[in-house]
């Protein structure tokens, strides 16, 4: 007789396997070993974004004088050849482009600072940042610098008002309340300083200066995007980390590191990467003033998160800078406004906003 089989238990290998599931309102991503939560909505924002900055630089590209048709336009840009090839690919793309680039790095830049102040209202033209870019620009074009100077100038102007900040709201672990108070106190200062040096300096010269703190982007275009892309390229290693990291900024210090983390050291990464866009990208276009305040919130309304989403911000920041500046050149055409005279007209209905809102709230 055979003897009967004996069943055979398999034993397990390794760790056992961890179901993951996404959250609600979430799919989940695998990128290799890695999980990664993709908020949906975020995503459908995201590719509305995109649709909406290609059509209005399409029609950036289109109006003007003269008109040229969106087919000519798409046309030029193919290289297909056309008698617009000199309007379109040498006077109009390249300020399409950097207003692109320009308000992409203020959105960052404002979702930064503001995910690290708690505060909505927190942006580089309110801590003083684009102040020290204004500052040291205004003393470049009053003292008879080389324009070549004017905004590398600009740049160190902002890192050291990014200094005075960092100087002044480190105690406490560059806590939130005392970062934003301390921004607000360097930008009065060094908004003063720049009245003096314009009422001491020759009126032609205070009155470019006067040009360049509105921030305009006439005149710019190839030379001062590349460098804001730069900036922005070599910032991507820790703009990735970013993403993730402004995901405990509305934790308080000791829940973040009860569970591990080091929340002054990333307070300081995430201040830090802002303030250095916001400085190099105010160095290149001038003090645009309220991209970097309004895109971050209303880019956190439009996916309805509860921090301002990073790549959501930088697309609504292109997209409002694209729209500004074409208003700003067809409104009141043949006079063109600078583009910082456009985005403080949408700023100013936004802080209104706010107010009423807050005041809703509290009753």
């Amino acid at each position: 007789m055979t003897a009967p089989a004996t069943p055979v238990t398999e034993r397990p290998t390794g760790r056992p396997r961890v179901g993951v599931t996404a959250l609600p309102g979430r799919s989940l991503l695998r990128i290799g070993p890695v999980n990664v939560q993709v908020r949906r909505r975020s995503v459908l924002v995201a590719a509305t974004l995109v649709v909406l900055l290609l059509a209005a630089g399409l029609l950036s590209l289109s109006l003007g004088t003269p008109y040229v048709a969106p087919v000519d336009v798409l046309r030029a840009l193919s290289g297909a050849g056309t008698p617009y090839d000199l309007v379109v690919l040498d006077l109009r793309l390249p300020r399409l482009v950097l207003a692109a680039v320009a308000g992409a790095a203020f959105g960052v830049a404002g979702t930064l600072i503001q995910s690290v102040a708690r505060n909505p209202l927190a942006s580089p033209d309110v801590v003083g940042i684009t102040q020290g870019a204004g500052l040291a620009a205004t003393v470049a074009l009053t003292t008879g610098a080389a324009a070549v100077l004017v905004a590398p100038a600009a740049l160190v102007g902002g890192l050291v008002a990014a200094v005075l900040l960092f100087v002044l709201g480190a105690r406490h672990g560059l806590a939130a309340q005392r970062f934003v108070l301390a921004g607000v106190a360097v930008a009065f200062a060094l908004r003063a300083l720049t009245e003096v040096v314009m009422l001491t300096a020759d009126p032609i010269d205070g009155l470019r200066a006067q040009i360049w703190l509105i921030g305009t982007l006439a005149g710019k275009g190839w030379t001062e995007s590349l460098w804001i892309a730069l900036t922005l390229a070599a910032l991507l290693p820790v703009l990735a980390w970013a993403g993730w990291a402004l995901n405990s900024t509305a934790l308080d210090d000791d829940t973040a590191r009860g569970i591990g983390l080091r929340p002054v050291a990333r307070r300081v990464g995430l201040a830090g990467t802002g303030v250095l866009a916001a400085a190099m990208v105010t160095a290149q276009v001038g003090a645009v003033d309220f991209v970097a305040l309004v895109a971050p919130q209303l880019a956190r309304r439009l996916v309805r998160a509860e921090r301002p989403p990073l790549l959501c911000a930088a697309l609504l920041g292109a997209l409002l800078l694209v729209l500004a500046d074409l208003g700003g050149r067809r409104l009141f055409a043949p006079t063109q406004l600078p583009a910082g005279v456009l985005t403080a007209a949408i700023g100013g209905p936004y802080l209104i906003f706010l107010l009423l809102r807050g005041r809703r709230r509290s009753s």
